[in-house]
């Protein structure tokens, strides 16, 4: 009996992945899969294997993301959590061809308020000289210009447009293997989100969550009422989108 108890097995496919969007609670998120006894999510936060476009040049060598994970008991599920692979064209397609059974977890925030979260992150971080409208007006610009992993990070507005980003995961996975979960909910409704979050998984919920915020930095300032109103006309019609892909109901993103 021992003997089968302690039995391990070697990964060979993650079962699912945390896919974004950046700044919307994934690090919250991924702190309280870490905490489930069936689930381990690897050695680091985020993996970025699906996003490395140096690791597909000449058939991918899926032993590089799967060295981050130890030995399985039976009852564990594998996932990893890489915010930016819900932004970055080729990742669907990638993920699709590694496992199509695949589950994908997927958490979206006000893209207002997203880019603006973004914007001061990398403020905070000494990685943007310029001020928010000021990068905001300078970013198509600034992503033409740039590799992709380098222009994902000054992807301010773009990064907010969540409905061709989905379109692209339905285009490879059926609605039923995709989870996506608001950010605001998430926040206010924590324990019934990751209740259902779990429940997706073919897991049982957590029996105690305590809250506490992950990620968070300070804010050099308030986002303004013009930027708000440039950026929500932006946004207006993807999030009409969003509403009726997802059959949401979005007036809390709405001015």
């Amino acid at each position: 009996m021992t003997m089968f108890r302690s039995r391990r097995r070697k990964i060979e496919r993650l079962d699912f992945i945390l896919a974004g969007a950046q700044k919307s609670g994934t690090t919250a998120l991924h702190y309280f899969l870490s905490k489930h006894p069936n689930i381990t999510m690897g050695d680091q936060q985020e993996i970025h294997f699906f996003d490395n476009d140096a690791m597909f040049v000449s058939g991918a060598d899926y032993e590089q993301l799967h060295k981050h994970y130890p030995l399985l008991a039976l009852s564990k599920i594998a996932g990893d959590c890489s915010p930016s692979y819900i932004y970055y064209e080729p990742v669907a397609e990638r993920i699709w061809k590694y496992n199509p059974k695949i589950k994908l977890l997927i958490l979206l925030r006000n893209p207002v308020d997203r880019a603006f979260a973004h914007w001061n992150m990398q403020r905070f971080k000494g990685r943007e000289p310029l001020d928010f409208f000021d990068a905001v007006r300078e970013e198509q610009a600034r992503i033409a210009g740039a590799p992709p992993g380098e222009a994902r990070r000054f992807a301010y507005v773009d990064r907010g447009f969540y409905g061709q980003q989905l379109e692209r995961l339905f285009k490879f996975f059926p609605r039923e293997q995709v989870k996506v979960a608001k950010f605001e909910k998430f926040r206010e409704h924590q324990r019934e989100t990751l209740a259902s979050i779990f429940s997706f998984l073919g897991c049982k919920p957590l029996r105690s969550v305590r809250s506490k915020d992950r990620n968070v930095v300070p804010y050099e300032r308030a986002m303004n009422w013009e930027e708000r109103i440039f950026l929500y006309n932006l946004f207006a019609e993807d999030i009409a989108n969003v509403e009726q892909m997802l059959g949401w109901d979005c007036s809390d993103w709405k001015l």
